[in-house]
């Protein structure tokens, strides 16, 4: 019957059979994948978090029955600190677990554990007080009974992770079958496509590549038999180098574009810059000194002096707009001293203080201990962390929570370094937007001039450090400041 059929329509129905038999297997992978993947889910979201659960549930019980035992010993009260915390733990555990319970064995379990726990939770609170009384025999008699109780715990815990490590062994059972039945699929799909690849290969070989290489014999010298193996192969190569000299020459073109289009951008900032300096600050400057002189001089009405108000914030507005072009063009040198960040940190949220109140914004300071001394210049730090406040501020319309976390560690191979981290819990930058950020120019707010972040990055590498934005583009932005520091030290996280 392919005898029949002309070339190209043999090669085409070999063609389109190896491709079914190939698309055949792709599909029965896909599929096999989307259920591995399922299987692989529900057992991670459900079952492993349970024993999870369990596990943080069992640690928090043992612990509590620890501190009580070591609070007879002592009587220290740190260990009564460290029993309502991890009482604290438990619960929250548990309320985890009964979120992530599926089964009705599972939330009965859960149940018991509860009622038992409260049951606990208030004989083991009994023990305590007589010791504090210091009704020590009486107290260890009532401590010797709570641990039936807690070993009633115990065994509950213990009964939750045999639940689902039982149905982890059955969905691992599920998966080994579904395996099998994939790996039968392919060795059936193995012969047929060793068939139809011999039978394509042949007739390429014998009615294309052997044309070929007969036109290739007739065209060189005689006896020049050398080349005649690598024709299609050299073809294919030069057709592959042009074509990667295309794609290379296109990628340099669409850089040097974008490296003359920031160059002209540059050149006419430096330009404008120094114009604006004497044409536009100067008489801006007097213009905010008569307003000053006015509304002092003046008795004005509630409208009025709204209006003096208004015209005074759109000035300033008008000013900081000139600075960053100036400070662009013609960055400042930086005035080196011995301070630490969490002192530059502690004078910023100071100054911007009523403005963040007024946005509604809230601010929480994480750190462990205050950041070493480092070398840098103050004014500078309280720039970029300004900025990155007041643009966190923009971004939560309805106001929300700024968080400032400062951190101290070795970042390989850069050595020690501290790191601020500036979270806020706004929308969120997009994915696409995240790299274009730092660059000059770029603003997604109507009235910016794009320059304060592109500022604020130079002024973190000027003093040696690096500075990164990560977002889910969704909710929240954490911008990431890391300064260098001269001793070596491990991680101390706050």
């Amino acid at each position: 019957m392919l005898k029949r059929l002309s070339l190209r329509a043999r090669i085409l129905v070999l063609l389109g059979v190896l491709i079914g038999v190939n698309c055949a297997g792709a599909l029965v992978t896909l599929w096999y994948t989307k259920r591995t993947q399922a299987l692989y889910t529900s057992m991670v979201d459900r079952d492993v978090e349970a024993l999870l659960a369990a596990q943080k549930l069992e640690s928090s019980l043992v612990m509590q029955k620890g501190f009580v035992t070591y609070y007879f010993l002592n009587r220290d009260p740190q260990w009564l600190t460290q029993l309502s915390d991890y009482h604290g733990r438990f619960e929250d555990w548990l309320q985890r677990a009964r979120q992530s319970a599926y089964l009705e064995e599972a939330r009965e379990i859960l149940n018991a554990i509860e009622s038992e726990y409260i049951r606990y939770a208030h004989a083991r609170d009994r023990v305590v007080h007589l010791y504090k009384e210091e009704k020590v025999e009486e107290g260890a008699e009532l401590h010797w009974k709570v641990r039936d109780q807690f070993h009633a715990i115990y065994d509950l815990t213990e009964a939750y992770k045999r639940l689902h490590e039982a149905r982890i062994l059955e969905a691992r059972e599920r998966y080994s079958a579904q395996a099998k039945l994939v790996t039968r699929l392919a060795w059936s799909a193995i012969p047929a496509t060793i068939v139809v690849g011999f039978v394509l290969g042949s007739i390429l070989f014998g009615q294309v590549l052997e044309p070929i290489r007969r036109m290739a014999l007739d065209s060189l010298p005689e006896g020049d038999l050398r080349r005649v193996g690598d024709e299609v192969k050299a073809l294919s190569r030069r057709v592959r180098s042009l074509m990667d000299d295309v794609d290379e020459a296109h990628s340099q073109l669409e850089e040097s574009r974008e490296h003359l289009m920031q160059s002209e951008k540059l050149a006419l900032v430096g330009k404008l810059a120094a114009g604006v300096a004497h044409s536009i600050r100067n008489p801006l400057t007097s213009v905010k000194m008569r307003l000053f002189s006015l509304e002092r001089s003046l008795k004005l009405d509630t409208t009025q002096r709204e209006d003096l108000e208004v015209i005074s914030e759109e000035i300033r507005h008008i000013d900081t707009i000139l600075r960053n072009f100036l400070e662009f063009s013609r960055p400042p040198k930086l005035k080196m001293q011995r301070i630490s960040p969490s002192d530059v940190v502690d004078m910023t949220l100071q100054l911007l203080r009523h403005r963040l109140e007024s946005y509604g914004v809230e601010v929480k300071v994480q750190r462990e201990r205050r950041l070493p001394k480092i070398s840098a210049d103050p004014e500078q730090l309280k720039e970029v962390l300004v900025n990155l406040l007041l643009n966190a501020c923009e971004a939560m319309t309805e106001g929300g929570v700024i968080q400032i976390r400062e951190e101290e560690g070795v970042v390989p191979p850069r050595g020690r370094t501290l790191v601020i981290r500036v979270t806020d819990s706004g929308p969120g930058i997009p994915e696409t937007l995240q790299d274009k950020v730092f660059e000059p120019f770029f603003s997604t707010k109507e009235e910016g001039s794009g320059l304060g972040l592109s500022i604020a990055k130079r002024i973190i590498e000027d003093h040696g450090g690096w500075m990164q934005v990560s977002s889910t583009g969704r909710q929240g932005t954490t911008f990431v400041i890391a300064l260098p520091c001269e001793e070596q030290d491990h991680w101390l996280r706050s």
